[in-house]
């Protein structure tokens, strides 16, 4: 009878650990302040050099990586127990409400639409759209340009919409899953130009395998905002978020992340934006 007790009470020591571990996000393994946390899952770009890339070596780099990292290391986790997980622009928010992700750091620009099913922290860059071409095309150097060309974005983009909607409606857009569909369009000369944030463009320019091919119209089309998405209502959350964006800033973390990864494609970046969400 004691060993049908104790095997009992240890099938239900298991069922709670499992379902204290299920949850998306993390787990903490104790409910003190000072608890050392198992780890955190955050939503990323795998197909964005310079901002968000899974090289094929499985290791990741870019921007938002070195955001994503310092924003974890001021919630209390260290590099190795961050999980990245691919967060395409269409399944950002249902990753956020599903709690499939703590929070999102993929070029998630801040729009109201957006905010309506997920709330933001920061914005902690701010980017322009802009066209991407190839190296000897010269028939586009303003948007209306676009309307006789075939034009690729990304599913779910603001860019997209922002050429549909404002400022070429009669271009043929092509939207993809991923960027990289886009370039090698691009590269066949099946597309003419493709159309997202000039920080996203630049990381591709300045890849070693694309030097030459490509090259940036310089039009701000648009002002990004990116900020941190995470779920509707968490306002702690979004405080500490907050709070790890501002020093990042303040202790030049910030800075360098920038210079080491668009510096190599001599991208101009803006200053640091103000915090303004959640305040």
């Amino acid at each position: 009878m004691k060993l049908f007790k104790a095997g009992a009470a240890a099938a239900v020591s298991v069922v709670l650990a499992l379902t204290a571990t299920a949850c998306g996000g993390s787990s903490d393994k104790a409910s003190d302040g000072g608890a050392k946390k198992d780890k955190v899952v955050i939503g990323i770009k795998f197909d964005q050099p310079g901002v968000g890339l899974k090289t094929p070596d499985g290791k990741f780099t870019g921007f938002d990586v070195d955001v994503a990292t310092y924003v974890a290391k001021e919630l209390g986790y260290t590099p190795e127990q961050i999980e990245f997980k691919q967060a395409i622009s269409a399944e950002r928010e249902n990753l956020i409400s599903n709690g499939d992700v703590k929070f999102v750091v993929a070029s998630y620009s801040i729009n109201d639409k957006r905010k309506e099913k997920v709330d933001f922290a920061g914005p902690y860059f701010l980017a322009h759209q802009d066209l991407l071409v190839r190296s000897d095309d010269n028939s586009i150097t303003k948007p209306e340009d676009l309307n006789s060309k075939k034009l690729c974005s990304v599913t779910g983009s603001t860019s997209a919409q922002n050429i549909k909607t404002k400022l070429a409606p009669e271009a043929d857009l092509k939207q993809s899953a991923g960027y990289s569909e886009c370039l090698t369009g691009l590269e066949s000369k099946s597309m003419d130009a493709l159309t997202t944030d000039n920080s996203i463009l630049a990381g591709y320019a300045a890849q070693e395998k694309n030097k030459g091919k490509f090259k940036l119209v310089g039009l701000n089309l648009s002002n990004e905002n990116y900020g941190i998405g995470l779920k509707k209502g968490d306002k702690e959350l979004q405080t500490k978020i907050n709070a790890a964006l501002k020093k990042m800033v303040a202790d030049g973390a910030w800075e360098a992340a920038v210079k080491k990864n668009f510096g190599p494609a001599d991208y101009k970046n803006e200053p640091a934006p103000q915090i303004t969400e959640g305040s």
